[in-house]
């Protein structure tokens, strides 16, 4: 089987006495997709900030491909991609000019040609030259997975990246998420979208006050009654903004 690409071990996060994730175990392959779902305030996005090393978890281990995982290590920001909140973006840098410093940061050979397929691949190019304060919602969520897709990577972590995207940018969406682990990428996926999970994920997590409740098959897990005999979906796709 080999080293997993991402590892928790026990992991807990704990805020002013608050328990927000309880002893978290959880790993993930080159080339698999697990998606986690959960109500808001589960500890899906904690879960996802602290496997991304920008957040400490209270015990536990976290690490990427077998050495702990370190958001300052050059090994880990050169081959950890994450799409997380649009405010990452800056306001007085284009499109175009976003995706160019993240090709150059990461020495992307090529970089212009590799740009305009993505701008193609993400439906900007018509929007190449705009500001973020320009776009719409859902256009920012496109310009951030764009970012994510003009650096090499080998694991892609996404939180809610279906989020203000319509039907069809959905569907791009998963096609994306497909092609990547398709080439050997992992990637972790924090979602309400369960058509989406049912899509791309070979495992499905749901977190339920910070604790894991379900883990299996989308199959298994989405078709499945939680211990009320109720669907682990309820109410949780109707929490996405």
């Amino acid at each position: 089987m080999g080293v997993p690409l991402l590892q928790l071990k026990g992991v807990s996060r704990t805020y002013d006495r608050r328990e927000v994730l309880h002893r978290i175990d959880l790993s993930l392959g080159a080339g698999e997709c697990v998606a986690l779902l959960g109500h808001n305030g589960s500890g899906k996005s904690t879960l996802l900030r602290i496997a991304a090393a920008r957040d400490r978890p209270t015990t536990g281990t976290v690490t990427f491909d077998g050495l702990p995982m370190d958001e300052n290590d050059p090994r880990v920001r050169a081959r950890v991609a994450v799409v997380g909140d649009t405010a990452a973006c800056y306001p007085d840098l284009t499109v175009r000019e976003h995706l160019q410093l993240v090709a150059v940061a990461h020495g992307v050979e090529g970089a212009a040609e590799w740009i305009d397929h993505v701008l193609a691949e993400r439906l900007l190019s018509g929007h190449a030259h705009a500001l973020p304060s320009a776009l719409s919602s859902g256009q920012l969520q496109s310009l951030l997975l764009a970012s994510a897709l003009v650096r090499p990577r080998d694991l892609l972590l996404l939180d809610e990246p279906e989020q203000r995207l319509d039907p069809g940018a959905r569907r791009r969406l998963a096609d994306l998420i497909t092609a990547e682990t398709d080439e050997g990428v992992g990637v972790l996926l924090v979602t309400h979208h369960a058509e989406l999970a049912r899509s791309v994920a070979s495992r499905v997590l749901v977190l339920r006050e910070g604790r894991i409740v379900a883990d299996g098959t989308p199959e298994d897990v989405l078709a499945g009654p939680d211990a009320a005999g109720d669907s682990w979906l309820a109410g949780i796709e109707s929490e996405a903004k």
